[in-house]
């Protein structure tokens, strides 16, 4: 092989092993992740509920990779995709409420996991049927909302005195292009204690407009105060400020649900500003309120709180023995 055919050759050699270590780096820094969803099991689908605080193990040869589920059941594990040659993966779950389980799965799917509750649900017997019975179940809570009472209008005019054509020297202030002197003036509305202002508007209504600009129209202090700038670099010039007064007032307003029953358990969610649940039933006909508190305590159902990922309140109740909903 001649001296020219070699350095044609070492450097193609070169290249295609620096291009097969880049490739190789690349597939090593790549992540596979697994999702599923973790439910108990049951015959009825209505009965088989999200299952949160399950500890997930993913096993692959060296890689291993862990998570949690949350209030919805859902996991996520992010492994390394050196294991996907062997296109298996050895799942584990366990919570010390459920039978642990072992799975050999396959990668690229969604999981949905099924989890034997340690101690099944039984038959209820003769002597320990219902002795009270919910009915009329409805959920009462309130969210704070804003109205604004309009109150009035406040109306100001504000003089920027100034003397056109004057070159600018190195003064205070200056037209926008360096070239004429110009001056500043500046002036502020107060709304009062507990009002603010909306619509607030400025606008020049007398003598050189053109050569004017707002500098700053910025409320502050809640909307309270309204600050106003002007700059003029001609003549003088007068502005108009207009704005609406208004009076802001929060209250309560109270909001009502119907949970959704099957079998032995109520289920319902509540927006993130929702305040103050409390359940509305009917208990042997006998209508009583029970506060929901930070507890969760009622005297007839065993309740549990998940948040979604929207921030929602996610509430499962199920009765307690000797009461059933009718």
């Amino acid at each position: 092989m001649s001296s020219t055919a070699k350095a044609i050759i070492w450097p193609i050699a070169l290249a295609a092993i620096a291009a097969a270590s880049i490739y190789v780096l690349h597939r090593s820094r790549h992540t596979i992740t697994l999702r599923g969803a973790i439910i108990r099991q049951d015959t009825d689908p209505d009965k088989q509920a999200p299952i949160a605080d399950v500890e997930v193990t993913a096993l692959s040869g060296t890689v291993v990779g862990q998570a949690k589920s949350d209030s919805s059941g859902f996991f996520s594990i992010s492994l390394s995709e050196g294991f996907r040659r062997r296109r298996l993966v050895t799942l584990r779950f366990r919570n010390p409420s459920y039978k642990p389980l072992d799975l050999n799965e396959t990668i690229g799917k969604l999981y949905v996991i099924h989890l034997q509750p340690l101690v099944p649900e039984k038959p209820v017997a003769p002597d320990q049927r219902p002795k009270y019975f919910i009915s009329n179940v409805r959920v009462r809570y309130s969210v704070k909302t804003t109205t604004e009472l309009n109150v009035g209008s406040a109306v100001k005019t504000l003089q920027v005195a100034n003397k056109a054509n004057v070159p600018c020297s190195g003064g205070n202030y200056c037209s926008p292009d360096g070239k004429w002197k110009a001056a500043m003036g500046s002036t502020h509305l107060d709304a009062g204690q507990g009002d603010q202002f909306r619509n607030a508007r400025v606008s020049c209504i007398a003598g050189p407009c053109p050569f004017t600009k707002i500098e700053r129209e910025s409320p502050s202090d809640g909307g309270r105060i309204m600050n106003i700038v002007a700059l003029n670099w001609s003549d003088t010039a007068t502005f108009l400020v207009e704005a609406e007064v208004v009076h802001p007032m929060v209250s309560d307003l109270v909001r009502e649900l119907y949970p959704v029953i099957f079998g032995q358990t109520m289920s319902f969610s509540l927006a993130p500003n929702a305040e103050g649940p409390s359940v509305e039933a009917e208990v042997n006909g006998e209508p009583i309120v029970f506060p929901l508190g930070p507890d969760l305590f009622l005297t007839w159902a065993q309740c549990s709180i998940g948040i979604s990922k929207d921030q929602s309140r996610v509430y499962r109740c199920e009765l307690k023995p000797g009461y059933g909903f009718k």
